[in-house]
């Protein structure tokens, strides 16, 4: 597995934790399981920085990915020169 890959793979896996958890306190929001979610110990205020953190990882993934993969191809055109 190349860094391209493990990136995008970083990149997709925090996409989907990020949904889940935005999805969670907009729950929370409309006092739909408040109850569960105090009781593990995650306010609304958590749950939104979570998805947020999760976005900016999977953006800065995508986003290092797509340069590298770019690197890689000059490389490539360079050795084929």
């Amino acid at each position: 597995m190349n860094h391209v890959t493990r990136l995008r793979l970083i990149g997709r896996v925090t996409y989907y934790v990020g949904w889940i958890a935005l999805v969670c306190g907009g729950l929370f929001h409309l006092n739909i399981a408040t109850k569960q979610f105090l009781a593990v110990g995650l306010p609304q205020r958590n749950l939104f920085e979570i998805s947020v953190v999760c976005f900016l990882i999977c953006i800065a993934s995508e986003v290092r990915a797509q340069a590298s993969l770019g690197n890689d191809l000059s490389a490539a055109a360079k050795r084929a020169l």
